[in-house]
């Protein structure tokens, strides 16, 4: 699945199947779903999700959780766009199921 296919999902009313369980957070934000998205980010317990679960907070503005987080996922604390975090976390998972 590329990103545009992932994306041309967002108006459906549930994911795709298949999805990891990433993914599927990350459809859930890309609809404005930010609690079944955090839900979702929670269950997951690898870096992946705690880079969900940075992201997340990062958009609900808490800087400090979102660091937390960061930390947790091996990753820098992001600055720029959340569209741009979005996109790019996205890409990242979508590359192994491609």
């Amino acid at each position: 699945m590329t990103l545009d296919d992932f994306k041309a999902t967002l108006g459906d009313p549930e994911p795709p199947p298949g999805l990891t369980a990433a993914l599927a957070a990350l459809w859930h934000d890309g609809r404005g779903d930010w609690d079944a998205a955090h839900d979702a980010a929670q269950s997951i317990s690898d870096p992946d999700g705690a880079w969900i679960h940075a992201y997340l907070h990062r958009k609900e503005g808490d800087e400090s959780y979102a660091a937390y987080w960061y930390r947790r996922a091996r990753k820098p604390t992001a600055s720029g766009p959340l569209q741009d975090e979005w996109t790019e976390i996205a890409t990242a998972l979508l590359s192994p199921m491609e």
